[in-house]
């Protein structure tokens, strides 16, 4: 009789694989350390394969281990949600749909999608997460989230885009800053500012666009503070430690001690893009689409 692969095998593999340590392996698989190594022997016998290169100190993937490990975390990660989408059929719903966003497309995007999408798909349960560009981008190609609300000019090669929302930036003041958008005239009025920003690691390509604004101003800005989240940047303006720059979506009206100057009248726009992977076998993922494309045409884009 030939050898039989079966589900444990794979998962025994994957778990060396993952750990490069038979013990450390062994250990999270709850089995003996000796009855893994068996099991691992008798799998690269049985398929003609060596999978891992062993010294007395160390356990490599060789070219095949690593190829096999690529492919079965992805069939691994396709199962999982086959089984969780199972799960949510037998409570009586149509399924999940894993969001990842970025703070701006909370204030005003997000919340008209949900619930034009529950008017028509009430059954449907839906996770949302704040997080920034670059996890998103690794949330999506490892199938941890289903769409992704980014502002980011480019996306690796898989992933697709469809931009939702275009918009100016804004300035964000103290309340009792002098000026205001009766005497603001531009931007080089503030050349002598403390700066608050969003962190380039957030975007590079969004910092790069702000950036742009105050090249066009004609002065380098004095940036005392970077931070990821809208909700400090508002509180540090409030306390005098600088005034900001943001998307025009986080224009938050009768903010108590900060307010706001749009600046409608440069050039640089900033685009929220919802993006996913072209390979997810969500069931959910073409109807959201429509419904992104519905919902976002009748969003103002300046």
């Amino acid at each position: 009789m030939g050898y039989q692969l079966e589900l444990r095998h794979l998962k025994y593999f994957l778990a060396v694989a993952k750990e490069l340590h038979f013990r450390k392996a062994a250990e999270s698989l709850y089995i003996s350390q000796p009855g893994l190594s068996r099991q691992i022997k008798e799998m690269e016998k049985g398929l003609g394969l060596q999978l891992f290169e062993r010294t007395n100190r160390k356990v490599h993937l060789t070219a095949v281990g690593s190829y096999l490990q690529e492919q079965l975390s992805q069939h691994f990660r396709g199962l999982e949600e086959i089984i969780q989408h199972a799960k949510l059929l037998d409570k009586g719903l149509l399924g999940e749909l894993r969001l990842g966003y970025v703070g701006s497309a909370m204030q005003e995007i997000i919340p008209q999608l949900l619930l034009a999408f529950r008017n028509n798909s009430p059954d449907v349960l839906f996770s949302l997460t704040e997080i920034d560009n670059q996890r998103q981008i690794q949330g999506l190609m490892s199938g941890e989230i289903d769409f992704g609300f980014v502002r980011l000019d480019r996306i690796p090669r898989g992933l697709k885009s469809n931009p939702v929302l275009h918009e100016p930036f804004c300035l964000v003041l103290p309340k009792s800053h002098p000026i205001d958008t009766h005497n603001y005239s531009d931007i080089s009025q503030f050349k002598d500012e403390s700066f608050i920003l969003f962190d380039s690691k957030y975007s590079p390509s969004y910092y790069e666009k702000v950036m742009q604004i105050f090249d066009e101003s004609g002065f380098s800005p004095l940036v005392t503070h970077n931070t990821i989240h809208s909700s400090s940047i508002y509180k540090l303006v409030e306390n005098n430690f600088g005034i900001s720059i943001v998307p025009r979506s986080l224009q938050v009206h009768n903010l108590e001690g900060v307010k706001f100057i749009e600046l409608s009248h440069i050039p640089q726009r900033t685009t929220l893009s919802v993006v996913w992977n072209a390979s997810n076998k969500n069931p959910l993922i073409s109807d959201f689409l429509k419904e992104v494309k519905k919902t976002t045409q009748s969003v103002s884009l300046e």
